[in-house]
């Protein structure tokens, strides 16, 4: 007999009608005895899922009938945490801290949901969720086979031992650390050491040090950390280094052959100061209908073919990884910086998004199509904004040829912004903190980054060029990988409709909403005192936009359809659209065979780059405080001027005016009044004085203390 995973699973759930033995879903399924190994590889598969749960007398079963749940737990630093359910619809799951076992932050686990106890109302959930609680009654799937951190001795002189304190202040373990696998540490060297085995009742973990990173304060460090903390890898195979070597570095009139020659065209690229590797590049004309508009985006596809080394190194980190003071790029460099990048004055091999778009917006034509470009110019943002808003007199002069191009680039993209805000495209204009490094990597100024009119050019045409291939593959009924954002969840929705309704501004029950009735609510308040607060609040809202084979259409966007396709040298999911399209130009996909083949790569392709992106994002994330961290250290006593970024009932965000740093006012620092949380309306309000902070509000802070290991500042209240 011939039997799959998918054949088990189906006979569990439909035919046992309790747990089973091995021999007993043998028997049952009238397999042979050579099908017991293949069995026993399929139930300890569906366990690691969470599809089937083996329990203490070795039986397998359905984790619903067992009252038991899977998921990934989400530790807290104060110990408690969560698992997140894998269930849709269903809420996450409380777990107390001595309900732990000894599950680390990132471990899949196995929770058993009990009757909710008294969780501190912080962390409770919402009225309109169910409250629900657990116990961890086994780890699944470790998520982390090493600890980056400190290393400390034995604080006993006659012990020659030590332990190694993760820098990750949520996976609450220690490492121990035998004489002879310490490695030559010494006391507060910052080392990556190897889980040897996992704490159990009467033994704490042990493990071995692997590398010794450096000294605090060493010359990029920090980055280093997060680097080895986050296990991104840096260095490529020496198999991928010999592939890219062996690619030539110009276009030849081979490459060319079949190709749209498009190198009199009119071509710039638009990228920031310090950017090496350029994806896009624009040619724009006036037409009698509009305007016609053509995105180039370098050919990553035809020198990364599907299966080479490469390939499988980008596939695995999915996306590059950019920090302050460097960047860890997806390819090697003799390809992003090299053959791909868009480089002027050179040929390059591009896939073009041609579209005609008229006086409303719309895209009334296009052609996507291989082709070859020749850039005139490498144009930065700061540039074309002197040129078109500053008028620099200079620049003027030296890129008298290319200004019409510039000026309709402008024309064109206040029409095209205008047509996003009709259909109800949500814009958030936050500011965003950029880091000034010295020569040895230390912070020297966080000052706002600018976003002017030329990256808004950019960002709407590669908004057009990503819609447009969506749409174009969709139609023809291809697998695709969706760049996707759901509705925001019901009872967030409550809370936001709530507390929008309290500063007079009222929107549609939830079935109603559409994403116009949000971007209405944050143009209500634009240059009003409550704009932060709102724009805040509703952002808090949303979910995180992710990558899937299914078309849901992305909510922020007001679009139906939309893709990665513009940045294939940086994101791995627009290397997969590039390839789809190709090979749709070839009639590939007209095979049903193809195209069930690619179904079923993208669905895990999805998945894996989703949380890859989310791996670098936690990453870039944790250097920026890290550096915000150390730069804040020698500021202690120093009075600043802040803005409320956030309110929760242990005390109050602040982020500087100055510096673009957060820190938080702890409620127990608010000694002129008892405060409370007020949920609903994001706010602490006082018992006594009924004095308010909310976001938004204006504040003088002092620095109290810095504490670089939890990456925290903290702040208090100054009336000066």
């Amino acid at each position: 007999m011939t039997f799959t995973k998918k054949d088990v699973l189906t006979f569990m759930k439909t035919r046992a009608g309790r747990p089973l033995l091995v021999r007993e879903i043998m028997r049952l399924l009238h397999l042979k005895t050579d099908d017991r190994k293949i069995l026993k590889q399929f139930l300890a598969e569906l366990a690691t899922e969470g599809a089937l749960i083996k329990n203490r007398g070795n039986r397998y079963g359905l984790p619903d009938k067992m009252n038991l749940e899977s998921g990934v737990f989400q530790a807290h630093t104060a110990g408690y945490g969560f698992v997140l359910s894998e269930k849709k619809g269903k809420s996450d799951i409380f777990i107390p801290a001595v309900n732990r076992l000894d599950a680390m932050d990132g471990h899949k686990v196995v929770v058993r949901v009990t009757p909710p106890a008294a969780a501190p109302r912080c962390i409770r959930k919402k009225k309109s969720e169910e409250k629900r609680e657990g116990v961890i009654v086994r780890i699944l799937e470790r998520a982390h086979t090493k600890i980056v951190g400190t290393f400390e001795p034995s604080a006993l002189k006659h012990e020659r031992h030590g332990y190694v304190r993760p820098a990750d202040q949520k996976l609450l373990l220690e490492l121990f650390v035998s004489a002879e696998n310490a490695s030559g540490a010494e006391s507060g060297d910052l080392v990556s050491a190897e889980i040897l085995s996992y704490p159990q009742r009467n033994r704490p973990a042990e493990g071995r040090i692997t590398r010794i990173i450096g000294k605090p304060g060493d010359p990029g460090i920090d980055t280093e950390l997060i680097i080895e903390q986050h296990e991104l890898d840096v260095d490529f195979s020496p198999a991928a280094m010999q592939e890219a070597a062996a690619i030539p570095q110009e276009v030849t009139a081979a490459m060319r052959r079949g190709r749209a020659d498009l190198r009199q065209l009119p071509t710039v690229t638009i990228d920031g100061e310090k950017a090496r590797d350029f994806d896009d590049a624009l040619s724009i004309e006036k037409i009698k209908s509009g305007w016609r508009l053509w995105v180039h985006i370098a050919d990553v596809a035809h020198y990364v073919t599907k299966g080479s080394f490469i390939d499988e190194e980008a596939y695995q980190r999915a996306t590059s990884v950019y920090f302050p003071d460097r960047a860890i790029p997806m390819l090697p460099e003799a390809l992003s910086n090299g053959i791909c990048s868009l480089n002027p004055r050179v040929d390059r091999l591009t896939l073009t998004c041609e579209m005609d778009i008229d006086s409303q917006g719309k895209v009334t034509r296009y052609d996507i199509y291989e082709s070859v470009i020749n850039s005139n110019e490498r144009m930065t943002y700061t540039a074309v904004r002197s040129i078109l808003a500053d008028r620099d007199p200079e620049l003027l002069k030296r890129y008298k040829a290319l200004l019409p191009q510039f000026e309709l680039m402008a024309e064109l993209m206040e029409v095209m912004r205008r047509m996003r805000t009709r259909r109800g495209s949500i814009d958030f204009d936050l500011p965003e903190p950029q880091i000034i490094l010295d020569l040895q990597g230390r912070m020297t100024e966080i000052v706002r980054a600018e976003r002017n009119l030329a990256h808004q050019i950019v960002e709407e045409f590669m908004l057009a060029a990503n819609e447009t291939v969506a749409a174009h593959v969709t139609e023809q009924e291809i697998p695709m990988i969706y760049r996707v954002h759901e509705e925001p969840a019901e009872d967030r929705l409550d809370d936001l409709t709530e507390f929008l309704s309290s500063v007079g501004i009222t929107l549609p029950s939830a079935d109603k909403l559409k994403p116009r009735h949000l971007q209405k609510a944050v143009a209500a308040v634009k240059d009003t005192p409550i704009e932060s607060l709102v724009n805040t609040v509703v952002l808090r809202t949303m979910k995180q936009a992710r990558y899937s084979d299914e078309n849901i259409g992305h909510f922020g966007l007001a679009s139906e359809t939309y893709t990665h396709f513009t940045s294939p040298i940086r994101r791995y999911p627009d290397l997969i659209v590039h390839r789809i399209v190709k090979a749709a130009i070839l009639g590939k996909y007209k095979d049903e065979e193809n195209c069930e083949e690619l179904a079923e790569m993208l669905l895990n392709a999805a998945t894996h780059c989703s949380e890859r992106e989310r791996a670098a994002m936690e990453a870039e994330r944790d250097v920026v405080a890290m550096l915000k961290v150390r730069f804040m250290q020698d500021k202690i006593g120093e009075v600043y001027d802040g803005t409320i970024t956030g309110v929760t009932n242990f005390g109050l965000f602040v982020q500087l005016k100055e510096f673009f740093v957060e820190g938080l006012i702890h409620i127990s620092t608010l000694g002129d009044d008892y405060y409370h949380f007020i949920e609903n309306r994001h706010c602490l309000r006082g018992e006594r004085r009924k004095r308010i902070f909310r976001i938004g509000d204006a504040v003088r802070v002092n620095v109290d203390r810095v504490d670089v290991e939890r990456k925290r500042i903290d702040f208090s209240l100054t009336e000066e």
